[in-house]
């Protein structure tokens, strides 16, 4: 069993919980801008550590006003703006508990996290949140308090509280320590109902004093962000109490088509956001280029780019490439840097595995993307490529203060500050969930001498084929969803004799692509799915994709669904992970036709 440790460069403070990172940062530098509001004009206004402490103050105050108690649930459904990030802070100061609820949650998935948790207060943000909501409200009679922010409630809230004293609210923060919950956290629920995921105060605090010093280059120096994931998942809401705590300037941009302009006129230092961001930025660059001729050249520079990174980890760059380099990145590179607000060198990557081609493309813009992995359970990162120590290809070594390994069946397992407590009421699964105080985490991978981790799969989605080949789906879909048309692919096989994959089309991408190559692109999905030259570019990325693994393992067949896979579908979460089992259910029949049409029976060698 291959086991690797990063010791902690902290000492635990049992006692310590989330508010102290703001208590502690206000104390360092009251006057520094910690947020940046839009100010309606394409600016951005200031929002200092002070000013921010004491709207956290006044809206905990308001809490206490309207009866909120200590150890309370409240829920959460807030698409990513400053408001969410100043209700976290004000509920753990009156000394509550936070539910997040993603914003696009159907009223049924609402209903389960309000119920499963028992939270009595909700907050939601718009009048389309709280209708959502109020489809399932009779079925929750215990939630007896709703507030709206679209509707000014956290003014009226912050209103109400201005009889509270100070010494209420020093009292309550103080009350929560390191072991107690700081939030209910309910997975993404690929399978089945959700699971309420138990953090504590110690997760957040520890993890976030340890990962400050190993990402200090990063969180420094007037370091700043532009936050677009949602806070709902734990991989952003740890990101924005880091910032609290390191003290990095935040803004916030949940409109993905506004994303381009915002980072133009906020310049940020680094960014947060998952691979399938990274791939749409190269892939709609691509796009363009093909569209104004240049495409060539585009793909001439990708190409250079990705061998000048890989050369210059190396500590070697030919002369030849050196000023093939130079002269692409006054004609290609520098544009995409601008685009993307021309400040960033850093990307943090997490909840998906990056492709190392688009590590390295990226690290020959002067841009790193340290990728990392976690989980829900894990507070997020369990591991990180650093500054100072990273491998393009990997998700990092572990952060301080956690630990490392892989089983012999080769499940990687977490031991650290950032393992989460419990399941919520549900000790049969928590049981399930560890060994010997090693969490399970399902994921397969490996740790190479130097500590670092590589993901190669989900330990429940390897496919057996009838001829007995195991087969992780993970390394073909990630290739094959690197192509600009690709929406989706699942990997299909299991009991077949042979891999098969059902792929949905990018809905966005479609119409460019169509146009660059000579078709009709105003063609529905139902139409692209089965023009001839579509099928032919699908074809080509599965081949790109079978080239990377044996014959057993290549995909022999394929059928391009005429549907988007969204989470309104229910076929994704809202990480836009795949819900492998409800896709295989919906898609049986088409699965079904795969393996009629190939002639062979289940069971033969192919």
């Amino acid at each position: 069993m291959t086991e690797y440790s990063t010791p902690a460069l902290i000492a635990a403070d049992p006692h310590a919980n989330t508010t102290d990172l703001l208590v502690e940062r206000v104390t360092l530098a009251p006057d520094a801008e910690l947020f940046a509001l839009p100010d309606g004009r394409g600016g951005w206004s200031p929002v200092t550590t002070r000013e921010f402490y004491d709207q956290v103050i006044a809206l905990a105050k308001g809490f206490v006003a309207e009866g909120i108690e200590p150890g309370q649930l409240i829920g959460l459904m807030c698409k990513t703006r400053y408001e969410w990030t100043l209700i976290d802070f004000a509920v753990w100061f009156a000394g509550a508990i936070l539910v997040p609820i993603y914003e696009t949650s159907a009223p049924a998935q609402i209903q389960w996290n309000l119920s499963d948790s028992g939270a009595t207060a909700l907050i939601v943000e718009t009048p389309d949140h709280f209708a959502r909501f109020d489809e399932v409200h009779p079925d929750l009679p215990h939630v007896t308090t709703v507030w709206q922010i679209d509707l000014g409630d956290l003014d009226k809230l912050m209103a109400s509280g201005r009889s509270v004293p100070d010494s209420e609210i020093e009292r309550r923060r103080r009350l929560a320590t390191g072991a107690d919950m700081a939030t209910l956290i309910y997975t993404s629920g690929t399978t089945g109902h959700p699971r309420g995921c138990v953090l504590t105060h110690a997760n957040f605090t520890e993890l976030s004093r340890n990962a400050g010093i190993a990402l200090r280059e990063v969180l420094e120096g007037g370091a700043s962000t532009l936050l677009f994931i949602t806070i709902a998942h734990v991989f952003a809401r740890f990101i924005a109490v880091l910032c609290v705590h390191a003290g990095v300037r935040v803004g916030h941009q949940p409109d993905t088509t506004q994303l381009l302009p915002s980072l133009a006129s906020f310049k940020p230092s680094f960014l947060l956001a998952v691979p399938r961001v990274f791939e749409k930025v190269y892939n709609v660059s691509e796009q363009k280029a093909e569209a104004g001729g240049k495409g060539r050249i585009f793909r001439t520079a990708a190409e250079t780019a990705v061998a000048y990174s890989k050369a210059s980890t190396t500590g070697k760059v030919p002369l030849g490439l050196a000023l093939k380099f130079r002269v692409f990145d006054v004609l290609v590179y520098s544009k995409l840097r601008a685009a993307m607000g021309g400040n960033v060198r850093y990307a943090v990557s997490g909840s998906a595995p990056l492709g190392a081609r688009l590590g390295h493309f990226y690290h020959a813009l002067g841009i790193t993307i340290l990728e990392g992995y976690g989980l829900t359970e894990t507070t997020a990162p369990a591991t990180v490529n650093l500054p100072t120590k990273s491998k393009i290809g990997t998700v990092g070594p572990a952060l301080p203060g956690v630990s490392l390994r892989v089983s012999a069946a080769g499940e990687v397992e977490v031991r650290g500050i950032n393992v989460f407590q419990e399941y919520w009421h549900n000790p049969t699964a928590t049981a399930a969930a560890f060994d010997d105080h090693w969490f399970k985490t399902g994921d397969l991978g490996s740790i190479d001498e130097d500590g670092y981790l590589t993901i190669t799969g989900r330990l429940k989605e390897i496919i057996v084929t009838a001829g007995g080949k195991n087969v992780s789906p993970a390394q073909l879909e990630d290739s094959v969803r690197a192509n600009p048309l690709v929406g989706q692919i699942v990997v299909v096989g299991d009991n077949k004799p042979f891999i098969s994959a059902l792929v949905t089309l990018d809905p966005e991408m479609l119409p460019t692509w169509l146009h660059n190559n000579g078709q009709d692109a105003s063609l529905s999905l139902a139409s692209a799915a089965t023009n001839p030259v579509v099928r032919a570019e699908v074809q080509h990325a599965i081949d790109a994709a079978n080239a990377q693994v044996s014959r057993a393992e290549s995909i022999r067949s394929f059928v391009i669904l005429p549907i988007e896979f969204t989470e309104a579908s229910g076929h994704l979460t809202p990480k836009l992970s795949i819900k492998r089992r409800v896709i295989l259910r919906d898609f049986a029949d088409d699965i079904e036709r795969l393996y009629a049409a190939s002639g062979e029976a289940p069971g033969s060698t192919g």
